[in-house]
């Protein structure tokens, strides 16, 4: 799969942030047609955003839309409105409130019969996003869906609303939760969408960090999500862009680490056991190597 360090969440209607992103360092581009865009204006948005997903240079960037929730009466319009262009470079929808795999069984259904409509060579891929009690409970189902699902994403301010836990920041999006819990507050959540994930092939994407000038609380919240599985973070701002793809990128030492791994797995005698510096290498320290080498190389060749 394509790395996915950074996903940078633009207002669907906002046209002018569209040519900016598209000149970012985001790995992905996530043109919003829901929360950020207010109730005037959805039928604007779509119509940015189609002519921005027809017209733009996004280069080497995935392009993604977040339509408006499935309960709503936006959603079939966006999905009709944005996928239904002929020239497009449209890789994947975000699906806000996944509760249940009727979801996005309704979503895969109707883009099939667009796709056919339409003939879209490269079908495309849907991106749960998990923001309820409901939604997590039913985390197995959900990731076991369809063969369109390429990743599950924490939507942490409603989850937050959902469990009716204490809001504790203006944006609700992870900042200032040290404040009054010790340690991760979402530990728990973020592990479960990290293993449902990771057991059906599929990336997990933590939540934005809300204070956008707060440099110290971004690095610890992504350093965090990293360190417990996560492939990438939504951002709200470009100035968060380079820090989480930091973050989120293999570290010299890492990259190092892993080359020698893979070399003493090529040169080693039939059946011989592996050990670097008196460490036992066993397969699954082989293939996170793997891992970390192939994104080392592919970011490599995409700089």
């Amino acid at each position: 799969m394509i790395p996915r360090r950074s996903i940078l969440s633009v207002p669907g209607h906002k046209e002018k942030m569209h040519l900016k992103a598209a000149q970012s360092a985001a790995d992905m581009i996530m043109l919003d047609l829901e929360d950020s865009v207010p109730l005037d204006a959805k039928e604007l948005a779509r119509l940015v955003v189609a002519k921005s997903l027809e017209n733009l240079d996004w280069g080497r960037r995935t392009v993604s839309v977040r339509i408006n929730g499935l309960d709503t009466p936006f959603a079939y319009k966006d999905i009709l409105n944005v996928v239904g262009i002929k020239k497009t470079c449209l890789h994947s929808l975000v699906v806000p409130k996944v509760n249940d795999i009727s979801d996005i069984h309704f979503v895969a259904r109707f883009l099939d019969g667009i796709e056919m409509d339409v003939h879209l060579e490269t079908p495309i891929k849907i991106e749960a996003s998990i923001e309820t009690a409901q939604g997590l409970a039913n985390i197995n189902r959900i990731a076991k869906s369809s063969n369109r699902l390429i990743s599950l994403v924490f939507g942490i301010a409603d989850y937050t609303a959902s469990i009716g836990a204490r809001l504790v920041s203006m944006s609700g999006h992870g900042d200032d939760d040290l404040d009054v819990y010790p340690g991760h507050r979402w530990h728990f959540a973020l592990s479960r969408i990290v293993m449902a994930a990771k057991a059906n092939h599929l990336m997990a994407i933590d939540a934005p960090y809300g204070n956008f000038k707060n440099m110290e609380g971004l690095y610890k919240s992504a350093s965090m999500a990293r360190a417990i599985g996560c492939d990438g973070k939504w951002a709200i701002h470009p100035d968060q862009l380079t820090l989480i793809n930091t973050c989120f990128s293999p570290l010299p030492e890492d990259v190092e680490k892993s080359t020698r791994i893979l070399e003493a797995c090529q040169n080693r005698k039939q059946n011989a056991v592996i050990a670097i510096d008196g460490h036992m290498i066993d397969q699954a320290t082989v293939r996170l190597a793997q891992q970390t080498c192939e994104m080392a190389n592919y970011l490599k060749r995409s700089s």
